[in-house]
């Protein structure tokens, strides 16, 4: 199996001779994020984790992300939370991009190394911590998780995705391929976090156009997306909000694999207004 790499922010701040114009684009259809805007003057803080900075890369707010929300969190060695998670209905899924982070699950030790996944259901009992030298840099995507009466909270895991066999797209020879962490036919699950890869040249075929909300941040190489109406290059580092039916395609441009985290919601009725709400008589 081929190296795999896994892209993560570093902060600093551009020299005062730097170009000011980018690659940020934020409209009502599908935000871009580039790697060269996550600095050290937009990281944040959280209560209850020491030696620990953070970038936000989306939120639920109106005109923007509606379902989730998606950290980059970076941990000094030592630093880390026994308090991580305080709000008791929602989910997470953390995927490690560099170091070695500490996960301690219902009580159960965890060492999790680049491309490393962990689900964490609703409640449950999860504390963090770099154990190491180096600094650690994983992502967190967070979800309020939609019980549904008769159907059980799926429990917590870990693994890795240098442990599981891509699955190919149908008719695509494996230039197309996804890694999937859970089975997508669960409804147990409401949200989907799965790493995908593109071998050069490789396309999406047609503008997608549905009902599931994404975030993607490109892990590995580039391509080019068709977002919309507009063409617009991508390259590792860089993350995209695409709002639910936004029309969607990509060209993998090589030389190496284009690889990304993608999130989205899944499984769930659609939200109706109370007031559309059915009234018997």
């Amino acid at each position: 199996m081929a190296q795999r790499t896994y892209y993560s922010p570093k902060g600093g701040l551009p020299p005062q001779t730097q170009m000011l114009s980018d690659r940020a684009v934020f409209t009502e259809a599908y935000a871009i994020i580039p790697k060269g805007v996550l600095r050290d003057i937009v990281t944040s803080y959280l209560p209850f984790w020491e030696g620990t900075r953070l970038w936000v890369l989306s939120r639920p707010m109106s005109g923007f992300s509606e379902t989730f929300s998606q950290y980059i969190m970076e941990v000094l060695p030592g630093g880390g939370s026994d308090r991580p998670e305080l709000d008791s209905g929602a989910e997470g899924v953390l995927f490690v991009v560099e170091g070695e982070l500490t996960l301690t699950l219902e009580g159960e030790r965890y060492v999790m190394q680049p491309g490393g996944y962990a689900f964490l259901p609703p409640g449950c009992n999860w504390q963090v911590r770099n154990a190491g030298n180096e600094v650690v840099r994983f992502h967190w995507i967070r979800k309020a998780y939609e019980f549904v009466e008769g159907i059980e909270v799926p429990e917590a895991f870990v693994t890795n995705e240098n442990d599981i066999a891509p699955t190919p797209m149908p008719e695509t020879e494996g230039v197309w391929a996804t890694t999937r962490f859970v089975d997508p036919t669960d409804l147990r699950y409401d949200m989907h976090v799965t790493v995908v890869t593109f071998q050069p040249g490789g396309v999406i075929p047609f503008d997608e156009t549905h009902v599931m909300e994404h975030g993607l941040y490109v892990l590995e190489g580039k391509a080019v997306y068709h977002l919309n109406q507009d063409w617009v290059e991508v390259e590792a580092g860089d993350y995209m909000w695409l709002r639910a039916f936004c029309p969607q395609a990509c060209y993998a441009g090589g030389p190496g694999p284009f690889r990304y985290l993608l999130y989205k919601d899944v499984n769930r009725h659609m939200k109706l207004n109370a007031s559309s709400a059915y009234r018997g008589r």
